[in-house]
């Protein structure tokens, strides 16, 4: 990897670069999936260098390949109307261990918005503390989000309304809160339109 000599930068008016690599938030250009490059913050912010990073598959960065798979083409159809999106999300560093993320994305093939696209990505760790969520609770969170009932979301499931309702009532006595609205209050203030929960449908 060539080092970014700053006072090369700076006479020959290479701002862009700069602003990349040192920017104070993770950036990240991706292709059809792919990690093309990095900035030092994101590299950090995962426990990465950013040489490790580079044409990697962004799956690596999830909590499992599994919930990848869930979450990996939401926003698509908004890059696709807007070009602009963005989500909070639970991400994984190097170590396993996981973190809030707030994700912002542009792309530069908008009627294919994961073909070639710039994404932002802010550690919210020091706003939200990571609750460890069972893989039940996050598929229960994941619906909630999506503004589905008790009753749709168990016959997406294949459980009864009732278990649907009991780890509801965990989800809301682990936050803290006492209806859906303060749940999602309670990760952060956003509407779940902008909640990504990583389960599997």
């Amino acid at each position: 990897m060539v080092e970014i000599r700053t006072d090369d930068c700076f006479a020959q008016g290479r701002f862009e670069e700069l602003a990349f690599v040192h920017a104070p938030v993770g950036l990240v250009v991706t292709e059809n999936r792919c990690i093309r490059d990095c900035n030092n913050a994101f590299a950090a912010m995962f426990g990465y260098a950013r040489g490790d990073l580079r044409d990697q598959l962004f799956a690596i960065l999830y909590p499992s390949d599994e919930e990848f798979v869930n979450i990996r083409d939401r926003g698509v159809d908004q890059l696709r109307k807007t070009n602009t999106y963005w989500d909070e999300r639970i991400m994984a560093r190097r170590d396993g261990s996981l973190f809030w993320c707030r994700v912002r994305g542009h792309s530069f093939t908008p009627e294919r918005p994961l073909d070639r696209a710039v994404w932002s990505f802010a550690d919210l760790s020091a706003e939200r503390p990571y609750l460890p969520l069972t893989r039940r609770e996050r598929e229960i969170l994941s619906h909630l989000a999506e503004g589905l009932t008790s009753k749709q979301i168990a016959l997406n499931l294949d459980i009864s309304h009732r278990t649907v309702e009991v780890y509801r009532a965990k989800l809301l006595k682990k936050f803290g809160v006492s209806n859906t609205s303060g749940l999602f209050h309670s990760l952060g203030g956003i509407d779940s339109d902008h909640v990504v929960s990583n389960s599997t449908k």
